[in-house]
């Protein structure tokens, strides 16, 4: 595997030299960021589209889409990221889901370490700008329609991709919000860890520093009050029927997130 971006088990953003000037250029940010993020997708799309497009150059332009977001104001805290690399052999990781920052950072945390997908919708892999990219990542793929259909993709494809070590990210909310609802974390991905035989390593995020657009989702407004948090814990196996499991992710997002409260 490639050398890791990060060379601590966790990172904060540096301090700006000038805030006081900083803070007047922020207002103009989102411009910036978004002709910068525009470039990064447009580029990877283009290699996709020529099959050119590997694990190297996923997690450089996540890397890439990740200093921008300094650049323009966003500050990272991130800790835990030695349970990464702590099991051997393929991992599934769990995750709460708040925004697009988390599907377009983690590949730079996570796959310089570990062969890596993800579990996605699939208007994701038809989406004009992003589906070349994601397809060549070979994700499981789930309608969001069909609970019964989603449940069969993941529980035999995430299976078949952790067989060959690969390791995933799935998130069990039906979707991206911003607000944490336990009952709406379902338990697929403590059940695909136990059908596979493969550790879980839950992760935390608080990342709502990216916001919705209204024209294009994935194109919102940076808000630069909040700060981005990831925490990744201790890697653990399902036993059981894997309620308990599912109750101790929620536990640790849960407890993350009131610790992140600003």
């Amino acid at each position: 595997m490639q050398k890791g971006y990060f060379k601590s088990d966790s990172y904060q953003s540096p301090e700006k030299a000038n805030p006081e000037i900083w803070d007047r250029l922020r207002s103009d940010s989102r411009l910036y960021f978004t002709l910068k993020y525009a470039g990064i997708v447009l580029r990877s799309r283009k290699q996709a589209i020529r099959k050119n497009y590997d694990t190297r150059d996923w997690t450089d332009s996540s890397y890439y889409i990740f200093r921008i977001i300094e650049e323009t104001g966003g500050r990272f805290k991130i800790a835990g990221m030695e349970n990464i690399t702590k099991p051997e052999g393929p991992v599934l990781f769990i995750s709460n889901h708040m925004s697009t920052l988390e599907t377009m950072i983690l590949p730079c945390i996570i796959a310089p370490h570990r062969e890596l997908t993800f579990v996605v919708k699939e208007s994701l892999v038809k989406h004009p700008l992003f589906k070349d990219v994601m397809l060549s990542r070979n994700p499981v793929v789930v309608g969001r329609s069909d609970p019964r259909k989603d449940f069969e993709a993941v529980m035999n494809g995430g299976a078949e991709r952790l067989s060959k070590g690969i390791s995933i990210v799935i998130f069990p909310q039906s979707t991206r919000n911003l607000e944490f609802i336990p009952e709406e974390f379902n338990s697929l991905g403590v059940k695909l860890a136990k059908k596979a035989g493969v550790p879980v390593v839950p992760i935390a995020l608080k990342t709502d520093f990216w916001g919705n657009g209204r024209l294009v989702k994935e194109l919102g407004p940076l808000d630069h009050r909040k700060t981005i948090h990831f925490k990744f814990g201790e890697p653990f196996n399902v036993t059981g029927n894997g309620k308990e499991e599912n109750s101790r992710i929620i536990d640790f997002i849960q407890s993350s997130l009131e610790e992140w409260k600003e």
